[in-house]
């Protein structure tokens, strides 16, 4: 008898993995192999089955023997400790023995089962309907994760695209449009900062006596040393052929500005060797101070940094102004004088 039962154990644990078997008393005589996955730490073998489980249907049994008595009835338990798994089950009385064997099964809560026990396929019969849901289970993952690939390479796409967007092509700084969108930021935010406008001397010589190629190798230059001489956190742009911007947010220290401007001009104005040539330029550069209260637009202050920039021009190149008032009656006067003393940077 002992080796029937031990066969008919080894089937079961094949065919139900999930079941117990029990003895009249409803201690627990044999497990089935996924089922003690699920507290891998405590036999089961050994323990009142009422004390491990709590048996929420049928409602009206109190004891073992109701239980036994309830054959073929379908039950609804929950395992006593954390985590307290929800299992149906049917019990049946063995024949020609002494006991009962309860199969049982997650219901439609496998998926929270293998989340919890890492349970897979091989933890199942072959023929439960489990396997399919399982392999549902697994497309679905596997769909969601080609989908989320998908959209990481589609959004970096489109964070490439946003930055070639904003970005000049030749420099790699950024470009007029990005320095409107930070600039309209900035002003809306109400925070300080400061905007420098920079234009090459004599760049257009360049140009015309060593050819564009010459002009790009010393933009390049510019738009290196530039970089190397203002923070991460200051935004450059190239915003015409050789005219630049550069917003220092929260920085409106006057001295602080007039040393990086005075590092720039002085880096610039060295000698630039191309094919064996020589490349001469300068920069002139212009300031402007967002106001500390007061309405102000971008207009307005692009407008400040280029009369800035006008006096520096104006003052023989190679300088550094910040904006006042007063610079706007000069260019009034300068406007209205003959010849020579007009806009001295029409001649770059």
């Amino acid at each position: 008898m002992s080796l029937i039962r031990d066969e008919m154990g080894i089937v079961m644990d094949r065919l139900c993995p999930m079941h117990v078997i029990l003895g009249d008393d409803g201690r627990i005589t044999r497990v089935g192999p996924t089922l003690q996955k699920l507290r891998p730490d405590v036999p089961m073998a050994g323990q009142m089955f009422l004390e491990l489980f709590e048996l929420n249907r049928p409602r009206a049994v109190n004891s073992m023997a109701d239980l036994i008595e309830r054959q073929g009835a379908k039950l609804h338990l929950r395992l006593r400790d954390v985590p307290r798994t929800a299992l149906k089950g049917q019990i049946v009385k063995l024949p020609n023995t002494a006991g009962s064997v309860v199969n049982l099964s997650f219901g439609i809560s496998v998926l929270d089962a293998v989340r919890d026990y890492e349970l897979n396929a091989a933890d199942f019969a072959a023929t439960d309907l489990t396997i399919e849901m399982l392999y549902l289970v697994e497309a679905k993952s596997a769909a969601m994760e080609a989908s989320r690939k998908l959209n990481m390479r589609l959004q970096g796409a489109m964070i490439a695209a946003e930055e070639q967007a904003y970005t000049d092509t030749l420099t790699g700084l950024k470009n007029r449009r990005a320095m409107d969108y930070l600039l309209d930021r900035l002003i809306q935010s109400g925070g300080r900062f400061a905007l420098m406008n920079l234009d090459l001397d004599y760049f257009k010589q360049v140009n015309d006596s060593l050819g564009h190629a010459a002009g790009d190798h010393v933009l390049q230059r510019v738009a290196r040393i530039m970089t190397e001489e203002t923070r991460e956190t200051d935004m450059i742009a190239r915003v015409g052929g050789d005219e630049f911007v550069v917003i220092f947010n929260r920085l409106v220290d006057r001295d602080r500005l007039d040393r990086i401007a005075t590092k720039l001009i002085g880096r610039i104005r060295e000698p630039v060797l191309f094919k064996g040539n020589t490349c001469q330029i300068s920069v002139s550069i212009g300031t402007v101070l967002s106001p500390p209260s007061g309405e102000v637009t971008a207009e307005l202050m692009l407008h400040q940094a280029d009369m800035a920039l006008y006096a520096a021009k104006d003052s023989g190149r190679a300088a550094h102004y910040f904006y006042a008032p007063e610079m706007e009656r000069r260019k009034s006067r300068m406007k209205a004088a003959p010849g020579p003393e007009r806009d001295r940077r029409q001649v770059d």
